[in-house]
């Protein structure tokens, strides 16, 4: 009893030290989020918001997560670096063989009614190797070694999940090391050396790992009248969705687009148009608001960090956050072709927004100690 006592007393004690405003915006892309779905959920036949109470059950696990790991020493965790990435390893492994095969990829674990994608942990694992790996580096400068070494713990789940296939998963991982290498100051003769491994890698990827329908999602995106009701399709009603909400939107379930059906996966890869169609120009505002002060607030706490593994794991949240959101985004406007990235905290996914609440709670963790 006196421990559980000593454990609410230092927590309060640690939430005097919270950064308000990250949490703030957190708080407001959940609701935007959860709001989408139920909008979304309105024109189902018999709706029974099923989507609705599985994200919220993922939001208490979530909640349960942030709450155990945010008055934690966040810089224990290089003491378990290795453990959590050979973990998330052997996940990715064992997927291949036992993972269900949903949308094209095999990257999926159902038991019952619960299913998970061991990627999203991957995305943690491979974070804190990374920073944990420069941190111990220390000052030294950024040679051949590093690359190689750094580019090793990425490239074996890189490999892994490329194999189930999923490139937008796979991209994500590449960017966490990019983003780390950076604040690294690799020099630039690396980052050409990257450039070529990667156009290699891709042309390697199209031959060997990508999924007909991948093939197509790029082939439709650099010309989207090579399949107008497939690929093309879904993008073409994305930017219908997102030019049609105007200034104030339609309001919610009242969407064209997604409440008629025109729009696919619109719980997922495209709730940014959504939220764009229903809630218009403001809402989508808001969205890119509140996403640019998650962005600014870790920025800060990695610039304002007193040792190297709090920087990395600082800045390397930051690449998830942004590279998500990027990507999604982009998908939903045209700019990117679709590959199946969420935008964090928003999109409906349930292993995705526990995963989303660790990160954030790790930040969290970084403030408190930072005001401490």
């Amino acid at each position: 009893m006196a421990r559980i006592q000593n454990y609410v007393f230092r927590f309060f004690r640690l939430m005097r030290g919270m950064d308000w405003i990250l949490l703030l915006a957190v708080f407001g892309l959940i609701l935007l989020g959860l709001a989408a779905i139920y909008s979304v959920e309105l024109s189902q036949d018999a709706a029974q918001f099923l989507h609705v109470k599985k994200q919220l059950v993922a939001l208490i696990i979530g909640i349960g997560v942030f709450l155990f790991l945010a008055p934690s020493n966040y810089r224990l965790l290089q003491n378990y670096a290795l453990i959590l990435y050979a973990l998330c390893c052997l996940l990715l492994i064992g997927v291949l063989v036992l993972g269900e095969t949903i949308r094209g990829a095999t990257g999926w674990y159902v038991i019952g009614p619960v299913s998970f994608q061991p990627v999203e942990f991957m995305k943690i694992g491979l974070l804190i190797a990374l920073a944990t790996y420069f941190a111990r580096r220390g000052k030294r400068r950024f040679d051949l070694r590093a690359f190689i070494e750094s580019g090793c713990i990425t490239g074996i789940p890189v490999f892994l999940v490329m194999l189930q296939p999923d490139f937008g998963s796979a991209s994500i991982l590449m960017g966490i090391w990019g983003f780390a290498m950076l604040y690294a100051g690799i020099p630039w003769r690396y980052i050409i050396s990257l450039i070529f491994a990667g156009v290699v890698f891709f042309v390697l990827s199209w031959n060997f790992f990508f999924a007909d329908y991948q093939r197509a999602r790029i082939l439709t995106f650099l010309d989207p009248s090579l399949d107008p009701l497939g690929q093309g399709y879904n993008v073409t009603q994305a930017i219908i969705a997102v030019g049609s909400g105007g200034w104030f939107g339609s309001g919610l379930g009242f969407g064209t687009q997604s409440q008629l059906k025109f729009l696919p996966e619109s719980q997922t890869d495209f709730i940014f148009a959504v939220i764009a169609e229903e809630l218009g120009f403001f809402g989508a505002i808001f969205l890119c608001i509140a996403f640019g002060l998650v962005f600014y607030r870790l920025i800060k706490q990695g610039s304002q960090a007193s040792d190297d593994f709090t920087a990395y794991l600082a800045f390397g949240i930051v690449a998830v956050f942004f590279l998500q959101f990027l990507v999604n985004v982009g998908m939903n406007l045209g700019l990117f072709p679709v590959t199946g990235i969420g935008l964090p905290f928003v999109s409906y996914g349930g292993s995705s927004l526990v995963v989303m609440l660790a990160l954030f709670a790790f930040s969290q963790s970084i403030a408190m100690r930072q005001r401490k």
